[in-house]
């Protein structure tokens, strides 16, 4: 499972060859939401902060996810994003 970023306590992750839609994992604490990276639907539970936070960072990184997300499919190693700031 590549980590590609990592932010205010926030993991953001992807599963090789994980299951469709394209999506990434997010874990802070026991707390852990999938988000589409597509439609930007969530799944899971997070706290309200760190759910804003993750909403935040998604905006800003869509097209890098995507790519990353072909490169899990592919099995091939991912690229760090940058973490929000």
């Amino acid at each position: 499972m590549p980590v590609i970023s990592r932010f205010l306590g926030i993991i953001i992750s992807m599963y090789w060859q994980d299951h469709l839609p394209p999506h990434f994992h997010a874990k802070y604490s026991e707390y852990e939401i999938t988000v589409n990276i597509k439609n930007g639907v969530i799944e899971g539970r997070f706290p309200k902060r760190a759910l804003k936070l993750v909403i935040e960072w998604y905006e800003l990184h869509k097209d890098e996810l995507l790519e990353n997300w072909e490169l899990c499919q592919q099995q091939k190693p991912t690229k760090l994003i940058q973490p929000l700031e």
